[in-house]
């Protein structure tokens, strides 16, 4: 491929990520999955751990769908499957993206990040003095409005479900040389606030993401 082109489309990729970050888009819309790449299972299994030091560099806006595709994605379009399981298939689990430019609600069917709130919260996401470095924050929200047909400990439930997606964003993140770790430290009715939660929601847990430091 011409140099110039390849140069080009760097240009362009860097700059789309720049803007991802420091702009508060209404409406992301992501490039599709790429679904071929990545280590082994056994090998990202082999690799996967928690870290919590992060260099601030962005990540494109491919890895981040890759990412979001791999933590809770459509996997099957007819059947509105993901990638994570869910108690009776309710699929009570949202994604929260915090980035430096704000807030931002995954659509894991429109593969699109929808804003919330457009301020950084990212240093709300947890007391650790990485989260307002790292590039990503994930939340995860259990909407217990979508969760009325299930019987037992909802809160629990919603915490297995969490665990399935968390540990997706830990191998993809061993698979793609990325770093993370889930995270329980942090102030869950300032968090709440500050992402203008409604009463049926909850914070389960939050997971930070980003470039190995």
């Amino acid at each position: 491929m011409n140099k110039k082109i390849v140069f080009f489309i760097m240009a362009i990729t860097f700059l789309w990520s720049a803007s991802l970050f420091a702009e508060a888009v209404k409406l992301i819309k992501l490039p599709q999955p790429d679904m071929q790449g990545g280590k082994p299972l056994m090998q990202a299994l082999k690799e996967r751990k928690s870290s919590r030091e992060f260099s601030n560099k962005l990540l494109s806006p491919q890895m981040l769908s890759d990412l979001l595709w791999a933590a809770y994605g459509v996997n099957r379009v007819e059947s509105k499957g993901r990638t994570a399981p869910s108690a009776m298939n309710v699929q009570e689990i949202d994604i929260y993206v915090a980035l430096s430019s704000g807030l931002y609600l995954y659509d894991s069917f429109k593969n699109t990040l929808e804003l919330i709130v457009a301020q950084d919260i990212r240093g709300v996401t947890g007391t650790q003095l990485f989260v307002k470095e790292a590039p990503i924050n994930l939340i995860f929200v259990a909407d217990f409005s979508r969760a009325e047909k299930l019987e037992g400990d909802k809160e629990a439930i919603a915490a297995c479900d969490t665990g399935f997606i968390s540990q997706n964003v830990y191998l993809y993140c061993a698979s793609s040389g990325l770093s993370t770790v889930v995270r329980g430290w942090f102030d869950k009715k300032e968090l709440s606030q500050a992402m203008k939660l409604k009463p049926n929601q909850k914070i389960i847990l939050t997971q930070t993401v980003g470039y190995p430091k």
